[in-house]
């Protein structure tokens, strides 16, 4: 079950580190973690239940890559900033280099998540998920995790407090959406705490939130999937209507329009009243 934490504030007791190694760049959206404590608590969000394989996205200057290097893990840091990826290859290397030689599965790669070919990485393996995520591509982030969702078992990291939020939100709020419910039908989302932004350099304008989404045991949906995401896609994009009205396009019958589903709006329906309508759906459909 989600667990939603809306008033829990992380306060950091610890000494900040400040880095000043690479500037942070506006257009790639980034705010580097300065604060070795919080580094650590998202570090230690990561299970690995089973596999010991991780990517971590926009490692920046390896604040948080060191935490995740000090378990028994296969890690690649994949950064699309060549300043950040030369400076993980020199200086963090060599300020790190008791954790490196402890841990040799450790791999920097200068790639675009959002582009990259993820079947080339940790072949025919599971693989996790982490880090302090750009905000201004978080959300294409977790949707293309739920397209290769059956390598990737578990995802934890750092969002826009709002956005963390909301993918954890549960049915009836107006935060609820189609991250909500597509991110639902397949992990169980939990919210785990909130950073405030002082802990980053420079420091964004709202405060941030980490949470973690760990795949469920059968995460298969009884309909087709590619109708679930456009059903989904196709009800919030008009979520101030009800469901008859939203789903026009649909052509559906006048069967299905008496239907008592058809006349809630979709902030009302959880993950599996949207698989029953989809299903009733595809049945019209033939």
């Amino acid at each position: 079950m989600a667990k939603h934490k809306k008033n829990k504030k992380y306060t950091s007791n610890h000494a900040s580190l400040e880095k000043t190694a690479v500037k942070a760049k506006k257009h790639l959206g980034q705010h580097f973690l300065k604060d070795e404590n919080v580094a650590k608590k998202i570090g230690d969000t990561l299970t690995l239940n089973g596999y010991k394989n991780v990517i971590e996205i926009g490692p920046g200057m390896g604040v948080l890559t060191k935490y995740i290097l000090g378990k028994d893990l296969k890690l690649i840091a994949m950064d699309l900033d060549n300043e950040s990826i030369e400076y993980l290859n020199t200086n963090f290397q060599l300020e790190h280099s008791d954790v490196l030689r402890r841990n040799t599965s450790f791999k920097v790669l200068e790639a675009d998540f959002l582009k990259f070919d993820l079947n080339t990485l940790f072949p025919d393996e599971q693989f996790a998920i982490t880090g302090n995520f750009p905000y201004n591509i978080s959300t294409q982030i977790v949707f293309k995790t739920l397209e290769h969702k059956e390598r990737i078992p578990e995802f934890t990291g750092m969002f826009q407090k709002e956005v963390a939020q909301r993918i954890c939100e549960q049915s009836g709020s107006k935060a609820y959406g189609i991250l909500s419910v597509l991110t639902k039908a397949f992990y169980d989302t939990e919210y785990l705490f909130t950073v405030p932004p002082e802990v980053f350099n420079p420091p964004p304008k709202v405060d941030s939130g980490v949470l973690r989404l760990i795949r469920k045991k059968d995460y298969s949906i009884p309909c087709d999937e590619r109708l679930f995401f456009r059903v989904v896609k196709t009800a919030f994009g008009q979520r101030r209507k009800t469901l008859r009205n939203s789903l026009k396009t649909f052509q559906l019958s006048d069967e299905i329009k008496a239907l008592e589903i058809l006349s809630k709006r979709p902030e009302q329906l959880d993950v599996d009243q949207f698989i029953e309508l989809t299903i009733l759906i595809e049945k019209l459909q033939g």
